[in-house]
């Protein structure tokens, strides 16, 4: 029989990975493949899938969850996997990337919330919290934000966190919309 010391009964916490935002409702992880379920469960909810092209195989959120993980790497950014602070239950993910938005390189800010925590704030909250890195640590002089044409909840947001409506311009054949904020246009709080 193997035996095991004795462990204490308070475990001293592990530092958060670099890159980790902590708001006033929720935990803000860089994604990897330790989120690939997370990312999963979040791309099978009935509110996400509506936006991105359906649910997601296993295969799909493993392979996205590589891919951030190397963007977090290589380019110092990608997107944040969301959790309440209190319940640690998922919300979302969201955050900054660069992306090749209407023709131009550029950085980046999006969000999926779970469909139960729609109307709460936290795609607002997550945007917050996006634009303090882009315009603080990395001294963006701009930020993007898109949506499709209908997603009228998304372009609130944008609205709501100072974004200025620019163009419509069309991704995969359907129109989306492009909203930008520049460096003196301070986010709204």
């Amino acid at each position: 029989m193997i035996r095991f010391p004795r462990l204490p009964r308070a475990f001293p916490r592990l530092p958060e990975p670099s890159g980790t935002r902590v708001t006033e409702r929720l935990v803000l992880r860089p994604i990897g493949p330790e989120h690939a379920d997370d990312l999963w469960h979040l791309h099978r909810d009935p509110g996400v899938a509506r936006w991105y092209g359906g649910t997601w195989t296993r295969g799909e959120a493993w392979e996205s969850a590589l891919y951030m993980e190397h963007a977090w790497e290589s380019e110092g950014v990608h997107k944040w996997i969301a959790h309440d602070r209190e319940s640690g239950a998922l919300v979302g993910r969201g955050g900054l990337s660069y992306a090749e938005v209407a023709g131009a390189r550029r950085l980046e800010i999006g969000w999926a919330v779970r469909e139960r925590f729609w109307g709460l704030g936290y795609a607002s909250e997550i945007g917050r919290a996006g634009l303090a890195l882009a315009f603080g640590e990395l001294g963006a002089e701009e930020v993007a934000s898109f949506t499709e044409v209908h997603n009228l909840r998304s372009r609130a947001v944008m609205e709501r966190l100072g974004f200025h409506y620019a163009r419509e311009f069309r991704h995969g054949g359907e129109p989306f919309v492009l909203y930008l904020l520049v460096r003196h246009d301070p986010p709204r709080v």
